[in-house]
């Protein structure tokens, strides 16, 4: 794939933001993402409607600053809108094999967006609004979480990080959201956040997020990434951000 960037005169500098996400209205379902800090490194998520019954969710963690990224959350964006719609849009596809392929054009553009290596933690999903199914993908990413009426399981990396390898695969698997299941999404700078209120030098860990998430109620995806972030920032002692913190939740009401 060719790079979305290059060009013979470059010209001036252009600050390229990717389009902020407004969550599609989901049949059954409520999705939210909440975040915390300034935007410094390379948090970014996003979902879209890939057809009438499918959409497509995202959150990647490009390596570096912001100010050095940005043209590479610009690519992956405009690659996960463009051809997820164009690989999901019919009815009779075959989910796994379209995810493969998107985690494949994902990582070759970004290889290409940065003439080199950057690495990028992601978990792309394709949640499916009839069966309640959901398509995922998680290259190197911090596990995914599902909570259903038998506790909490991981979903676990099934792939290299983009942005490494021209030709790393990650496998696509499949997993069914009962009513009244969620999905908890959370990005590095949010487990990684250290303790600050009782000299603790601790990380915040997976491990306490999944407790909090057993115990958080299902009132809404918003609510839980709220109750999530303020969790960690009480815990880190409401010292400034110098990492971002999100959280990504969608929850099968029906």
């Amino acid at each position: 794939m060719r790079s979305l960037f290059r060009s013979r005169d470059p010209g001036p500098v252009v600050i390229v933001e990717p389009v902020p996400t407004v969550f599609p209205v989901i049949q059954g379902g409520d999705i939210a993402a909440v975040f915390a800090g300034k935007r410094v490194a390379g948090d970014f998520y996003d979902s879209i409607r890939v057809s009438p019954q499918r959409v497509l969710i995202g959150l990647l963690d490009i390596a570096g600053r912001r100010e050095d990224n940005r043209h590479l959350l610009t690519a992956a964006q405009q690659i996960f809108r463009n051809a997820g719609c164009e690989l999901f849009s019919r009815p009779d596809i075959n989910e796994s094999d379209a995810m493969t392929e998107l985690n494949h054009l994902l990582n070759r553009g970004l290889i290409d967006a940065s003439s080199g290596v950057r690495s990028c933690p992601a978990f792309i999903a394709c949640y499916h609004e009839v069966f309640g199914t959901l398509c995922y993908t998680n290259a190197g990413h911090i596990p995914g979480l599902l909570r259903d009426a038998t506790g909490i399981s991981e979903l676990d990396s099934t792939g290299l990080p983009l942005g490494l390898f021209s030709h790393a695969t990650a496998d696509a698997r499949i997993v069914a959201l009962e009513k009244s299941a969620a999905l908890l999404l959370v990005s590095r700078g949010l487990i990684a956040c250290e303790g600050r209120t009782n000299g603790s030098s601790d990380e915040f860990s997976l491990d306490r997020v999944k407790q909090l998430f057993q115990n958080a109620p299902a009132n809404g995806a918003e609510a839980l990434c709220s109750s999530i972030l303020n969790s960690v920032n009480d815990f880190g002692g409401n010292v400034p951000l110098c990492d971002d913190r999100t959280a990504l939740a969608l929850i099968r009401t029906a």
